[in-house]
């Protein structure tokens, strides 16, 4: 070593040099000594394997000295995933805001939601059947759900109310309007569904991002219109019931 000086200090002078086995590189997270594992997935979804490991992690026997996290790409996802639940929330409010402004009520945009349930059934349905697990396009297709669903709803829901503004009764307006928009609301679902199948197939790169959006989707907007077209039209009576007047002919008494 040379401190500055015109004659090198020996090594030997200032430490004990040996041979010895260490590691190469020391890691310190919070002042805590650290060892890094990485690898690389292949073949699946991030999600599923970082699943597969915490299930795994959890049959180890660890020290109590000692802790194991999963980092990395995974941490990245779920702080992702929380940030688009949050997306999911105000996509949900802000189409609520427009469709209170449109209707000119705060009731109807409320029956109208109810077909984001309704697609929920098929997301959840087809993620449990193909064992596709909540990842970041899985958000995606939800939250491009939320805008397409609900075209649907608003369709009938404005032909019934067209429909009782020109004299019809509550339930006669329901009826005539599930028959005349039935068609149009089915032709809509079918185009969008066959124009994102190419998509479901998962050919070509990329297909692992793509496939579980499209399917996302298509099961959400397939479940949604089959349910749209029997539950909107009966929340939409139960709702408007207390406003239907009733007129009651008095029998004269004998």
């Amino acid at each position: 070593v040379n401190p500055g000086s015109d004659k090198p200090i020996p090594l030997a002078a200032v430490a004990e040099v040996v041979r010895d086995r260490g590691p190469t590189r020391i890691w310190r997270v919070d002042q805590q000594r650290t060892a890094k594992i990485s690898a690389n997935v292949e073949g699946r979804d991030l999600g599923r394997t970082a699943n597969d490991l915490k299930k795994r992690l959890s049959t180890l026997s660890i020290p109590e000295n000692m802790s194991v996290f999963i980092t990395g790409q995974n941490r990245e996802m779920e702080e992702s995933l929380s940030s688009l639940a949050f997306a999911l929330i105000l996509a949900i409010f802000l189409v609520y805001i427009v469709m209170a402004s449109q209707f000119e009520s705060l009731l109807h945009p409320f029956v109208i939601l109810f077909t984001v349930p309704l697609a929920a059934v098929g997301v959840i349905l087809i993620l449990w059947l193909l064992n596709i697990s909540l990842s970041i396009v899985v958000y995606l297709g939800m939250i491009m759900l939320t805008g397409i669903v609900v075209n649907n709803a608003i369709v009938l829901v404005d032909y019934i109310n067209r429909l009782r503004r020109r004299g019809h009764k509550l339930h006669e307006a329901i009826i005539l309007g599930g028959k005349v928009r039935m068609r149009p609301i089915l032709m809509t679902t079918a185009t969008t569904v066959l124009g994102l199948i190419p998509m479901s197939l998962g050919l070509g790169e990329g297909a692992e991002i793509r496939t579980p959006m499209a399917l996302t989707v298509i099961a959400g907007l397939i479940s949604a219109t089959l349910l749209t077209l029997i539950v909107i039209p009966t929340v939409y009576s139960l709702v408007n019931r207390d406003k239907v007047t009733v007129e009651v002919s008095a029998s004269p008494t004998e």
